[in-house]
């Protein structure tokens, strides 16, 4: 799990480096591809309204609120999207950058059948460098209720990480088993168990147990145990965790249609972390902005804009640490073929 198990409300990979399961599709994403919806026959319930009161799952648990913080950018990073058919896209990146890896990277993307407005039935997505090192994810849906989910990364032609989830929705709770980097060779592995349960419309709680046995442990192996509720409605979200490795507060509201803020609160292993944050969108201009401080003086601020008619996203962002005196500036352009 990320930062070694700290983050618990998230099923991720011990390796920082290796990508989570993808998160389902956004109704902007969807609309890439507008594959064929499945609908339903005889007047029966459709997927939407089978799980319209399932809490959802423990990586969406605080997706409001971080979806509002910008993520710095660095360098200049030109991305290439080609949908070859309805149901698959390739994608060429070029990054330059002195802080993160420089260079090529190829990547190709596949959408199944849509079983509601944004969620497919599958998807398969990867990209890999002129190196051969390669990250690789996706997902697939047993049935309407049941959600397998892997990812995988090879670098120096080894795997550098790996692991599986399966997700099961029921009407009102959600329960999830994952695995990471497991292996023989080694004996270590890495065990998550998740469980949420919606007590009311707007009320979730929540509860996770990581297992970990590794060498590099004094005792062998070790279990933690985490805690999550949530409280939620149209305009706002109050979400938090506590376990033993530490605890969090996420807060967000949107205050109009154009802006919303958000307040990112978090303790993990002796290490503090605070961030506040807004976005705020002029749906008119197709234009968004974004702005973010931390406790530790960095404010960031970065704007996206569309620039029609042309297919292409422009994004310029720069960040700033008053205390190191330290300044750093980015651009990236997303173009859509």
């Amino acid at each position: 799990m990320g930062n070694n198990f700290a983050k618990t409300v998230k099923c991720e990979a011990a390796d920082p480096t290796i990508l989570p399961p993808p998160p389902p599709l956004t109704a902007s994403d969807s609309k890439m591809f507008s594959p064929t919806t499945t609908t339903p026959e005889n007047g029966s319930p459709t997927v939407v309204d089978q799980f319209k009161d399932n809490p959802g799952t423990m990586e969406e648990f605080h997706k409001r609120c971080k979806e509002i913080l910008p993520i710095p950018i660095e360098g200049a990073k030109v991305i290439i999207n080609k949908s070859l058919s309805q149901q698959f896209q390739v994608t060429h990146y070029l990054t330059m950058s002195a802080i993160q890896p420089s260079g090529y990277r190829f990547g190709s993307t596949f959408v199944g059948n849509m079983i509601s407005p944004t969620e497919p039935t599958s998807l398969l997505m990867g990209d890999i460098d002129p190196s051969g090192n390669m990250n690789a994810q996706g997902f697939y849906h047993i049935n309407n209720a049941l959600k397998f989910k892997w990812g995988a990364q090879i670098m120096s032609n080894k795997f550098q990480g790996l692991q599986g989830s399966l997700d099961f929705k029921g009407k009102s709770y959600t329960l999830s088993g994952c695995v990471i980097n497991p292996s023989i060779a080694t004996e270590s592995v890495i065990g998550v168990a998740q469980y949420l349960q919606a007590i009311t419309p707007r009320v979730c709680l929540g509860g996770e147990i990581m297992y970990q046995k590794s060498p590099a442990i004094p005792e062998g192996s070790m279990t933690a145990l985490t805690a999550s509720a949530r409280y939620s409605d149209q305009l706002n979200s109050v979400s938090g965790f506590l376990g033993q490795a530490g605890g969090g507060l996420y807060l967000y509201r949107r205050v109009n249609d154009d802006l919303q803020v958000g307040i990112e609160v978090e303790r993990i292993q002796q290490q503090f972390s605070a961030s506040v944050a807004y976005q705020y969108d002029v749906s008119k201009a197709n234009f968004t902005m974004k702005g973010m401080i931390d406790n530790n003086w960095t404010v960031t601020g970065m704007f996206e804009k569309r620039l029609l008619p042309m297919p292409c996203m422009f994004s310029l962002c720069g960040s700033i640490n008053h205390i190191k005196n330290q300044f750093r500036m980015g651009c990236q352009v997303n173009i859509e073929l």
